[in-house]
């Protein structure tokens, strides 16, 4: 039954852990009830606890669940000796304490960003605890401790997370710090430079060049125009020579 408990209570946990991100040492809050439990039940909580989550652990309470086990008077002194003991985690409620467990739903407001478990014999707690996602919750059965299966509402937030539709809120500002570490947040009025992308050379520069007509090509056919031109010049200055010498004689 043992082996069966603790095989029960690994599986649960590998659930937080790889979900909802809890990490030892594990965060304990505890009520007034569960101490009264495990005092009437002679569990040793600080034995106990760490090795059945399967790892180090910090058991706390706060201000109000000690202020509610005073007010109860003499029935409850064995409790309140026990939750005093514990960590008194601070709390919003110092000048007006409420009750324990209005206090300790106050703890774990905003998605639990500091990864609490809730320890308690309080149905109605208990209830309220399971409508948020990712709270693990402890409770005592038959001289036991008991590590609750994931409630509905954790295992849909888990669907959800695993098709992308939803960011837990105590994971968004982890994302916008590690994005502006790694540069990738967008600075307002900066545009960013574009690359210039590696193509392929010009279309225009694989033509080939035309050969170009010089005067080079023309200046033959000119010169022969203007040496027969002067031939026939000559020819004609010495015929008219050759007449003029003829009337002469």
């Amino acid at each position: 039954m043992g082996v069966t408990r603790q095989k029960h209570a690994k599986k649960i946990m590998g659930f937080y852990k790889h979900n909802f991100q809890f990490r030892e040492p594990f965060q304990v809050l505890l009520d007034g009830t569960f101490c009264q439990a495990a005092l009437r039940n002679k569990i040793q909580i600080r034995e106990q606890l760490p090795g059945y989550l399967g790892g180090a652990t910090q058991l706390c309470t706060t201000r109000c669940v000690i202020k509610e086990l005073e007010s109860l008077g003499k029935a409850l002194y064995g409790a309140k000796l026990i939750a005093q003991r514990f960590q008194v985690r601070s709390c919003s409620h110092h000048k007006n304490p409420v009750s324990g467990s209005t206090c300790l739903l106050s703890m774990i407001e905003d998605g639990n960003p500091h990864h609490f478990f809730i320890a308690t014999q309080d149905q109605e707690l208990s209830n309220k605890v399971k409508r948020k996602p990712g709270i693990p919750l402890l409770f005592i059965i038959q001289n036991t401790m008991v590590l609750d299966k994931p409630s509905p509402k954790s295992l849909a937030f888990v669907q959800k997370l695993q098709t992308n539709q939803l960011v837990p809120e105590y994971q968004k500002q982890s994302i916008v710090e590690l994005k502006e570490k790694e540069g990738l947040v967008k600075q307002e009025g900066v545009k960013r430079r574009k690359r210039k992308r590696a193509g392929g050379p010009n279309p225009l520069s694989c033509l080939k060049k035309k050969k170009k007509k010089t005067q080079e090509g023309q200046e033959p056919s000119a010169e022969k125009k203007k040496r027969r031109k002067r031939k026939r010049n000559r020819v004609k200055a010495e015929a008219i020579q050759s007449v003029q010498k003829n009337e002469g004689e």
